[in-house]
């Protein structure tokens, strides 16, 4: 039975997140909607000062970065507060966020046995979001990376003092079939599931990351009509794995498709738009593979699809917590019609006692410019828990 989550855990999250937003300086100062500890009775904005609707509301809470390297901070310091040697993480992936699929890729890296936090690079410059976040995680070594804190995805910035490998790639197939070895590596062997995303259309892409983190299956590159011949080498490697294609044709084309299923059985998971896609993913299971949220009592991770990096930065909230999938929404401030049916779809209902109910809580990943503080309460309201009209109640 999951609880509604506590409404001062919430607010340490999201004052966690704000202290990473956006300053109109590349997001990586503090913003003028900081939350602050500590606001009294009198003072008229007491409410807003304390966070209240843009960072938390009852049923979400929201990672307010005005940019992906500030999400990811967030992210990371609030599933590993590192208070305590038990909540700093064994290692750190450090991403190189000049390419989207290196981060999305490189989601996988979440996933057991490293269960990394993921911060992002520019290149060899190191955010100042990042290194903060860096300094206060500590990362302690990983054991399935040769002993590393710190795993540096692509051409990252190389933090001194701490102990790093690197997982390279002279481009994005190559690394994507590069950081697929490495996973294999690391947890003993490889998977027998693989997902397959455009390399062009990153909004088809997103979804990806969450499952890697969450399930750790590696996400492998294509074109729409063509296979590269470092996925196609990386597929062979699996030995005829079930491969999970996301996306429409328009994304992956179904002659791509046929290619496919010469290197191992294939099913596509898609709908018309990004929004519907992630949707139809949230909702897709079959034995050992997909999220299957179909019913009530989940996370749910929100972010904008002219964000692909927030994929990468929001990858931790799917895989600790709530175990949330990634949907991807189309516009600021308009819920896409698919996602809020899907969110009407599985809303919470009680008889008798809401206390005896399970509950939704979704994740705002990005600012108020990514996603408004009016779509933000849409869908507080489509996860609150309703009580069943007379002609349902059981």
């Amino acid at each position: 039975m999951r609880r509604r989550p506590a409404i001062a855990f919430i607010l340490a999250v999201a004052l966690a997140a704000a202290g990473c937003g956006g300053s109109g300086k590349g997001g990586l100062g503090v913003g003028p909607k900081e939350p602050q500890v500590g606001a009294t009775g009198a003072q008229a904005t007491a409410a807003t000062q304390l966070g209240f609707p843009s960072f938390a509301t009852k049923n979400t809470t929201r990672i307010g970065g005005a940019d992906p390297a500030a999400d990811a901070a967030g992210v990371s310091r609030a599933v590993f507060p590192a208070t305590s040697p038990d909540t700093r993480p064994d290692a750190v992936a450090l991403i190189d966020a000049r390419d989207w699929r290196a981060g999305v890729a490189g989601a996988v890296l979440a996933a057991t046995p490293l269960r990394a936090a993921i911060l992002l690079s520019n290149g060899r410059n190191l955010p100042a979001a990042s290194a903060d976040a860096l300094r206060a995680l500590a990362p302690k070594g990983a054991q399935a990376a040769g002993g590393a804190q710190v795993v540096r995805v692509g051409d990252a910035a190389i933090p001194p003092g701490l102990r790093t490998t690197q997982v390279t790639g002279r481009d994005p197939f190559a690394l994507a079939r590069a950081l697929d070895a490495f996973q294999a590596a690391a947890r003993g062997s490889s998977s027998d599931r693989v997902v397959v995303v455009s390399a062009d259309d990153p909004a088809y892409a997103m979804p990806a990351a969450a499952w890697a983190a969450k399930a750790g299956d590696p996400v492998l590159f294509v074109r729409r009509d063509a296979i590269p011949a470092d996925t196609r080498a990386a597929l062979l490697a699996h030995n005829q794995p079930h491969i999970y294609v996301l996306g429409p044709p328009a994304a992956i084309s179904d002659r791509t498709v046929t290619e496919l299923e010469a290197l191992g059985s294939v099913k596509r998971i898609g709908g018309p738009d990004p929004a519907a896609s992630s949707v139809a993913f949230a909702r897709y299971i079959d034995p050992n593979f997909g999220w299957g949220v179909v019913d009530p009592g989940h996370g749910l991770v929100f972010a904008r699809a002219d964000r692909p990096l927030d994929a990468a930065a929001a990858a931790l909230l799917s895989a600790s917590g709530s175990y949330g999938p990634l949907l991807v929404v189309g516009a600021p401030d308009v819920l896409d019609r698919s996602l809020e049916q899907y969110l009407l779809d599985i809303q919470p209902g009680y008889s008798k006692d809401p206390v005896r109910g399970v509950y939704n809580h979704g994740w705002i990943v990005g600012d108020d410019r990514a996603i408004s503080v009016a779509m933000q309460s849409r869908i507080d309201s489509l996860l609150e828990i309703r009580k069943f009209a007379a002609s349902n109640s059981p």
